[in-house]
């Protein structure tokens, strides 16, 4: 069995506050990757995290190093975008986040879940989409790791590649397109 894992493809991340050309561009290529994989794996596991705040967010460390509130939970801005959550189905997996990584989410998948190999998709590939890959590739040394590129946007262009070279020199294969 195969995973799409989808990293925050949220409001405040698309179109919201923190939203840029790049990752507005990229909700439709996200839809359909999850609608590809659906056809190519139909007892494949997804699962879509959300980055996730509340009221007391400019008092973590995320909030004192980026003080631009986003993904308060409840909020519009916290919601998966329409387009992407329709795309995604009644089950998917949700996993909230409270950080970049979402630490726990090998405990969610299964330690012993049979997953084949891993595909990441979503925002931000800069930040959040690297911290999850390098989680999974943490915690399954031995299942490939894919990210999809066209299925993924950054804070900027550069950042976005630079953070697709990095994933590269960690054995994560990189394609343009699922």
């Amino acid at each position: 069995m195969k995973a799409l894992i989808v990293i925050d493809m949220q409001n405040d991340f698309t179109t919201g506050v923190l939203g840029n050309p790049q990752t507005a561009a990229v909700v439709k290529n996200v839809a359909d990757t999850i609608k590809r994989f659906r056809k190519s794996e139909p007892d494949g596991l997804i699962i879509a995290t959300l980055d996730t705040h509340f009221d007391n967010y400019s008092e973590t460390q995320e909030g004192r190093n980026l003080p631009v509130p986003h993904c308060i939970k409840g909020s519009e801005g916290w919601e998966i975008v329409p387009e992407v959550k329709k795309a995604l189905g009644k089950d998917c997996k949700y996993a909230e986040k409270l950080t970049f990584g979402k630490y726990d989410l090998p405990d969610l998948i299964g330690r012993d879940a049979g997953i084949e190999e891993f595909i990441v998709i979503g925002v931000c590939t800069d930040i959040c989409v690297i911290s999850n890959v390098m989680i999974l590739k943490a915690a399954y040394p031995e299942v490939p790791v894919r990210v999809i590129a066209d299925s993924c946007a950054g804070v900027s262009p550069e950042s976005h590649e630079n953070a697709l070279s990095a994933m590269k020199v960690c054995q994560v294969r990189v394609d343009d397109k699922y």
